[in-house]
This record gives structure tokens, sequence and C-alpha cells, in this order.
């Protein structure tokens, strides 16, 4: 099905409620330009995303995994720092 909406002065576009509703359009929209043309792709609220980080956590708390994460940056950081004293030698 092809849908024609005007474009207003301000390069406003209403997009048709069939379409938000079918492709849960919210607020945002991103225009992504490609060898096609454009193409409009909805921005996920914070809602959308809630939940998505569980598969990455396996099991896992914030506070645990940010935890890891600075033992991780410490750990190399601390790497790097005998590396420079060592060549500074």
């Amino acid at each position: 099905m092809v849908e024609v909406v005007s474009v207003t002065k301000k390069g406003q576009a209403t997009i048709p409620k069939r379409l938000r509703d079918k492709y849960g359009i919210k607020n945002k929209v991103i225009f992504v330009e490609n060898e096609c043309g454009l193409v409009l792709k909805p921005v996920p609220t914070p809602d959308d995303l809630f939940g998505s980080f569980k598969a990455f956590a396996k099991g896992k708390t914030a506070h645990q995994l940010l935890e890891e994460g600075r033992k991780e940056e410490y750990a190399e950081e601390k790497r790097l720092m005998k590396r420079v004293r060592s060549s500074n030698l």
C-alpha cells in the first residue's frame, strides 16, 4: 500500500496512524539514507528497552557487572603502568 502525505514549509510531515501503530512509532524516528532513498525507523523508548539487557547479564545485578568492569579496567591500567615504568628504565 502506498501512502502520500503533505510536507509543510517547515519540513514537517504526519505519519499516518495506521503506520505509527503498525511499526510502534511513538515519539521519535530515525531517518536513514541508503541507496534506495530514506528509511524511517522508530526510536525505542526506555520502557521498550526495559529488560533487554537480561540476556547479557546472565543473572547478575547491575552492581555486580559494574564491579567486574571496574576490576578489569583497574587490572588493565595496572598492566599498562607497569609497562610504562619498565620502558623508562
